[in-house]
Formats: C-alpha cells, structure tokens, sequence
C-alpha cells in the first residue's frame, strides 16, 4: 500500500485530509513540524510527501531540501502561499507538485496519482482472497474478473482494507462513504451496500467470510 507523509500542523486539515486518502487507499502518516518530519523521513519508508510551508516548527521549503538532496521521495507542496514566490522557491528545490488551499480533494487524489505514475512509486496490489484490488488504477477484480464497484462500494471496501481486523461501527462506515456520489447516504442506504459489496466478493454472500457482522458492534474485514 502506498504511504503518504503528510506534514502539516493544521488539526482540522490533518483530520479530514487523512481520512479522505485513507479513504482511496493510502498509508497517511502525519507529522506537525519540520523535526518530526524529519525524524519520520529517517527511519521510515514513504511513496510521497505532502508539505505545507508554513509550519509552527521550522518550514516546509527546508523539509523539501533535506527530502531532495538525501532521499528519493516526490514532494507535493500543500500551502496557504499561492503566491509566485513561494511556487516558484518550491519548484527550485525540487518539489514534483504545488496546490494552494483551499483545494478540492478530489483534484488533490489526482496530482497525487498523477505524480506516483511519473515517479514509478505505484500502490500495491492488495489481495484479499480472490480479490485483488489495484488501488492506484481504482479497480477491484475477482478471479481475475472486474467487479465493477460503483464508487460508494469500491470506497466501502477501501476503508475495510485499510481497517483490516479492526471493528468499524455504522458510523464510522457512514462517516468514510459520506457523499462520495453527492448523494445523501443514511443507515440504510449502508445496509444496501454492504450487501451489494458481499454479493460481489463473496463466495457465499449469506456465509460471509471476508466481511463479517460483529453483533452489536459492526463489521470486520475478517483476513
């Protein structure tokens, strides 16, 4: 799966910015500040790194620095400042993209995909079974036949993935499906699509074995 570090100091953005990539499919890691970014960078292993310039500790145009001259790692400037000097300071140091706030997801999901295809850091295959799930092309296929989920179902059954033995509560599945389609999702409509979701991954939708119900609780990507 591939792993976004996202450094941004912003809780509210931090928040809801992890959650809607968890959403397509992405590792997000967050840091506040230019020393734990740096620390992260270190000892661990990213695809990508989101940025914003302006941070409480130190600044994303050194992060960007340290990240081109000692790692190879792409880098999306995430920033306030749409202002030709910092685009363009950002650029010379190297960075691969540069999206000023406030910015539509969906347009960021895109810069990301489009900058991971450039740089040859695609996602992982994900296999869960007989299903295989490419999360950077956005295709859900089983024994080797397309599934063809509808958007609300392919990002149900993300957020199961990258929720995997965990119990997830309606609302929590409400919450990662919300208005995916610009339609209004109630408890219902989740009930429908979680149906939907097992009739087309399960062996035997009514003897669930990869999405199972945990009574009184939930659900669980049980792999």
């Amino acid at each position: 799966m591939t792993k976004i570090l996202l450094v941004e100091d912003d809780k509210g953005i931090t928040v809801n910015l992890t959650e809607f990539l968890n959403g397509e499919g992405y590792d997000v890691m967050s840091v506040p500040g230019q020393t734990a970014a740096l620390n992260a960078i270190k000892n661990g292993s990213f695809d990508l790194v989101l940025l914003d310039i302006s941070l409480s500790d130190g600044n994303g145009f050194a992060i960007c620095k340290a990240i081109k001259s000692d790692y190879d790692m792409p880098v999306i400037f995430l920033t306030a400042s749409d202002d030709e000097f910092s685009t363009v300071a950002g650029f010379e140091l190297g960075a691969d993209d540069y999206i000023a706030k406030p910015f539509r997801p969906r347009e960021l999901a895109s810069r990301i995909k489009n900058i991971l295809r450039l740089t040859g850091r695609t996602a992982s295959v994900i296999h869960i079974g007989n299903v295989k799930v490419d999360t950077v092309n956005g295709i859900a296929e089983k024994n080797g036949k397309d599934l063809y989920l509808s958007a609300l179902e392919y990002r149900l059954l993300l957020h199961f993935l990258n929720n995997r033995g965990t119990v997830l509560t309606r609302a929590q599945l409400l919450e990662s499906i919300w208005d995916i389609a610009g339609d209004f999702v109630n408890d219902n409509t989740l009930t429908v699509y979680i149906k939907r979701l097992r009739d087309k991954i399960e062996d035997d939708p009514q003897k669930p074995e990869l999405i199972k119900t945990v009574r009184g609780l939930g659900y669980k990507l049980d792999i």
